[in-house]
């Protein structure tokens, strides 16, 4: 009986300990979603601090800690939003994995926007609003102000709901909005914008169609081959040639401008000779390493595998070099505007200002970028390596392309494009089988309109969010930037 007591004082504590236990397993549950914010927000905190330690205690020197937090919350959105269009295939066709394409892109866009990347950016977005019209340097620190805060909510929010957009359309629209907020609609270069809307068609649609005309050619050369492992050995080596060659042009044009001035006439000398050079290596390493193989399209895949892996780390390269810009342009724009009481039409990016936009960019990429990875790699079209092979091709074909025509595209419209070019290029293909088979027995044209539904081609509810998301980020990154605008002109005065 004397026992009693006690036995039921540690059921008693049991029971409290389990409770406990329960407790802290949902804490744990509640807190694991905020671990990725917490993280990102010290980040741009340490930017803040880093504006200050540059800066000082000045009246000025709070206007730029206040731009170098928000820079830094652009580039954690790019990172989390622009850099999947380039990994995004290469995890779908299942040549990386997640954690080693955020690794790989997350040390390629850093290596790129620090030592590839310009040190040169245009404060006013490429000629999108006359700086003259914005005479008085306070209306247009607020402008860039505005442009910034605007164009990272758009793509935070795209981000959120699913839709890779692009970041450089973002900016312009802030920067636009700002300008038409600060002195009215005659500010904005309309043919300008007019070049801009039209490359939310000629992007994706450019991009899609150079996908779907490589992924045509491979299946017609190797594919439908009757010894595939035969036919891969002639034409894998000139396509990884081709790889080769054009991102050389590629990396010549858009990531080699801080070293030396390269021409397109010279990029394109420099392309042909690696891309030759490339084939006459990597011909007998083909021939090798196919040695033994099935004649199976699953053994043609793995041939494509470490070339889809090595266009994928270039276009990050590329990327970083290129579109670091767009989140530390407005803020080097502040910068300049703050530290000499006066603003140009190109300023110098700080080095200290190119690091928050590298780390930022990496930070967003680790954070929060697997959700739009798995959405461009998996959620629109299965993909294989020749087919996110052709995705990765098509995009650096296109740049190329678009730069000697003088025409602005989009590095998202353009690798999103060419993955639905390479979906819509399967259901054409697939209705054409089926045409084919049309007059043959009801059982083998039953089992193809099955394979037919059991493949994932193109999700159409994707596909519209993602037209929907483009055609509206200039117009809305506008509208908030100008929103945004009125309330800091307000707020100040």
């Amino acid at each position: 009986m004397a026992n009693e007591p006690q036995g039921s004082q540690w059921k008693t504590l049991d029971k409290d300990l389990n409770r406990i236990s329960q407790v802290e397993l949902a804490a744990t549950y509640v807190a694991r979603p905020l671990v990725g914010p917490g993280i990102a927000l010290a980040f741009i905190v340490v930017a803040g601090a880093v504006a200050a330690v540059f800066f000082g205690q000045t009246p000025s020197s709070y206007v730029v800690i206040a731009a170098a937090v928000f820079g830094a919350y652009m580039a954690v959105n790019i990172g989390a939003n622009d850099v999947a269009n380039n990994m995004g295939p290469a995890v779908g066709a299942n040549a990386l994995t997640m954690g080693g394409a955020i690794v790989i892109a997350a040390l390629c866009e850093s290596a790129g926007a620090l030592l590839a990347g310009g040190d040169v950016v245009s404060t006013i977005s490429k000629g999108i609003i006359d700086p003259a019209s914005v005479a008085d340097n306070r209306i247009f620190i607020w402008a860039m102000m505005a442009a910034l805060i605007s164009s990272a909510l758009w793509v935070n929010l795209a981000t959120w709901v699913g839709a890779p957009v692009s970041t450089t359309h973002s900016v312009v629209g802030g920067v636009m909005g700002a300008g038409i907020a600060a002195a009215g609609f005659g500010v904005v270069n309309w043919s300008s914008m007019s070049m801009i809307a039209a490359s939310w068609v000629i992007s994706p649609v450019l991009g899609g169609a150079v996908a779907a005309m490589f992924l045509a050619f491979i299946k017609a050369r190797i594919i439908y081959q009757d010894d595939k492992i035969a036919a891969a050995r002639t034409w894998v080596p000139v396509l990884v040639g081709i790889m080769a060659g054009v991102f050389a042009a590629y990396l010549a044009l858009k990531g080699l401008k801080k070293i030396i001035a390269i021409d397109m006439p010279m990029a394109l000398i420099i392309g042909l000779v690696v891309g030759l050079v490339t084939y006459a290596i990597s011909a007998p390493l083909i021939r090798q390493k196919s040695e033994g193989m099935e004649n199976r399209n699953r053994s043609v895949k793995i041939l494509f595998g470490l070339p889809l892996v090595l266009s994928a780390a270039l276009l990050s390269f590329a990327h970083g070099a290129n579109d670091v810009a767009n989140a530390v342009g407005p803020l080097a724009a502040i910068v300049h505007a703050s530290e000499f009481g006066g603003f140009e039409d190109k300023v110098n990016i700080p080095t200290w200002v190119m690091i928050i936009g590298a780390f930022g960019i990496s930070f967003g990429l680790f954070l929060f970028g697997p959700k739009l990875i798995r959405m461009v790699g998996s959620q629109i079209t299965k993909l294989n390596p020749m087919r996110a092979y052709c995705v990765a091709l098509s995009a650096a074909i296109t740049v190329i392309v678009a730069s000697w025509l003088g025409l602005p595209v989009s590095s998202t419209h353009i690798a999103v494009g060419g993955v639905f070019g390479v979906g819509f290029y399967r259901e054409w293909h697939m209705e054409r089988r089926l045409r084919q088979i049309g007059g043959k027995s009801g059982e083998v044209k039953r089992i193809a309109v099955e394979e037919r539904r059991r493949r994932k081609l193109v999700r159409r509810s994707h596909f519209m969010t993602i037209v929907a998301a483009w055609v509206i980020t200039v117009p809305a990154a506008a509208l908030l930037s100008g929103i945004v605008f009125w309330v800091l002109n307000t707020l100040v005065n």
